[in-house]
């Protein structure tokens, strides 16, 4: 087998081996008989030897160990390297004429024994041979089923050792535990890799030790995802979590928060991996409640992931079959003294066959967390294109239309080829289309987020921020990027006539507009006393059921003509 990869701890192919004997006439004899095979270093008691061991650890293939010295003995050498992690992968032959030490050795790390006085040296060098390839394959197999940061397990040899271990324990129920780290990208983002990899490590540090006490299986599985595999029963997972959270608490200036999933008692009729995915899903049920650490998976989330999954399978035919419908939602200009009607945003309604209205709620995110939801935005996109072309050539209007742009969108260097062909097929300035970009989507990778949307504005397309204030970086934001309206997120005005310090907020946020010359949007107004303050306060525009509800577009350009057929 050791023709079969590269040789380690050699140079031109030999092998150096440390011999530890007190008497030099053995050390000499060990030394002349493993000459034609391996280079030697020699050491005459256990202190000297562990010295040469530390000073070689890099080069040593195998330690050749007297058991009967002076001062350190053989038995205390070998507890040494079993506590120092640097010594304790060396293999060892131990030296020795005592038979009944032999299960003591064994214990203490030993791999093979050779008797004294020293005989057939073909069998001495075909031992130590054979050590030395065993101990070079195991390090290649621990080389590949660890990953390399952690030390943990990697996904796919946890799974084979889970599975494993199964096979023989197929009476032995099992809990399937996924650990995340929430939104652990900002810590990157904010902090740094290295900071994050700080992180990473300090989880894995505390799932090792929770390995050794409780023998359950961990594995780092990717990105900050872990993966556990316990004995059913045999721990309280809150009590995991929050122990999870305080011992990366101890990292300075970094607020950790890790959920954990857990499918209790989990099918082994379902593969291995599927139940770390139930796990998993588990876990995202929490992922915005920062009040909950911990969500057991149940047939409620199987359910719902069913449902999921036959929303992506059929999202293409929705698109081809036009299931997908666009609403417009009225926007308001209020500085005069009565609204007027100035825009409105485009939202899409998926009318499903069978399942009825979905909400957008459900399948937009899910669109946006699988890459689909690209098609859908050109979709809404031209559909909008051609409902404001046909408006212009009938009514002789030219409606003002904001339209949502994805994260995903922005990376497309094709983006502004494409809304031209649009605008060019309709006969439609760029003026008419509003590009709503979510805040997060600035944090991402501003640079380049930033460089397509002032292209896309010196195109003559109108930039609007959207949900803006939910994100960690809105005022250091505002400074850099292109934009030419501020759409306040709906959660500033929700609790408006209970909350003094939600109306000081929205305050300030009318105060920075006005000090970089920008628009503001409220959405999600739904009453007289919201509109009223937001009015008084500054604010130009506002969208929200208090004077429209999202209407089809039949109904949206009667609105707009004042026609009451």
């Amino acid at each position: 087998m050791l023709k079969n990869h590269a040789k380690f701890n050699s140079i031109n192919g030999r092998r150096l081996v440390l011999i530890v004997d007190d008497e030099q006439i053995n050390r000499e004899m060990l030394g002349y008989i493993v000459s034609s095979d391996f280079d030697a270093l020699y050491a005459r008691d256990g202190e000297e030897a562990l010295r040469l061991m530390r000073e070689n650890v890099n080069f040593l293939s195998l330690v050749l160990l007297d058991l009967l010295m002076p001062g350190v003995d053989g038995f205390a050498v070998m507890r040494e390297m079993k506590a120092d992690e640097a010594l304790s992968h060396l293999p060892i032959i131990v030296l020795t004429s005592e038979h009944t030490a032999e299960v003591e050795c064994l214990r203490l790390g030993a791999s093979d024994f050779i008797l004294k006085p020293f005989s057939q040296p073909e069998v001495i060098i075909a031992r130590m041979q054979r050590i030395i390839e065993l101990h070079e394959d195991r390090y290649i197999i621990q080389s590949t089923e660890r990953e390399d940061m952690t030390g943990l397990f990697n996904r796919e040899f946890f799974f084979r050792y889970a599975e494993q271990y199964d096979r023989f324990h197929p009476d032995q129920e099992m809990d399937a535990v996924a650990l995340d780290v929430n939104r652990f990208h900002l810590i990157n983002e904010m902090f740094g890799r290295a900071a994050g990899d700080n992180v990473l490590i300090h989880l894995a540090t505390y799932l090792k030790e929770l390995r050794e006490r409780t023998g359950c299986m961990v594995s780092r599985v990717e990105g900050d995802r872990f993966f556990v595999y316990v004995p059913h029963g045999g721990m309280d997972y809150t009590e995991l979590a929050q122990q999870v959270n305080r011992h990366l608490g101890s990292l300075r200036d970094i607020s950790v928060r890790v959920r954990c999933g857990v499918y209790r008692n989990a099918d082994k009729g379902v593969e291995i991996e599927r139940r770390f995915d139930r796990a998993l899903q588990a876990a995202n049920t929490i992922k915005d409640n920062y009040a909950q650490l911990v969500a057991y998976y149940d047939a409620s989330i199987h359910e719902r992931k069913i449902y999921e999954d036959r929303l992506i399978s059929e999202m293409y035919e929705a698109l081809a079959n036009g299931q997908f419908e666009v609403y417009f939602q009225p926007k308001y200009n209020v500085e005069g003294e009565l609204p007027a009607l100035s825009s409105a945003e485009a939202l899409v309604r998926w009318h499903h066959p069978t399942l009825g209205m979905v909400s957008p709620g459900v399948f937009i995110p899910l669109f946006e967390k699988n890459g689909m939801i690209q098609k859908l935005d050109y979709y809404i996109w031209a559909r909008v294109a051609d409902q404001l072309g046909d408006w212009r050539r009938r009514y002789g209007r030219e409606v003002r239309v904001s339209v949502n742009v994805s994260r995903i969108d922005l990376y497309n260097q094709n983006l502004i080829e494409y809304l031209d062909g649009i605008l060019t097929e309709n006969g439609i300035d760029p003026g008419q289309i509003y590009l709503e970009i979510t805040e997060s989507a600035y944090t991402e990778n501003p640079e380049q987020i930033g460089e397509m949307v002032e292209r896309l504005r010196d195109r003559g397309f109108k930039i609007e921020m959207d949900d803006f204030g939910t994100g960690y970086s809105s005022l250091n934001m505002l400074a850099d990027v292109p934009v030419d309206v501020l759409k306040m997120d709906m959660r500033f005005v929700r609790n408006l006539h209970s909350n003094e310090k939600q109306e000081t907020l929205v305050k300030l946020v009318m105060d920075i507009a006005k000090y970089l010359s920008l628009t503001v949007v409220a959405e999600g107004v739904e009453d007289k006393g919201q509109a009223d303050f937001l009015k008084s306060v500054g604010c130009s525009v506002i969208q929200g059921y208090y004077f429209s509800r999202p209407l089809p577009g039949t109904d949206f350009i009667r609105l707009v003509t004042g026609a009451t057929q």
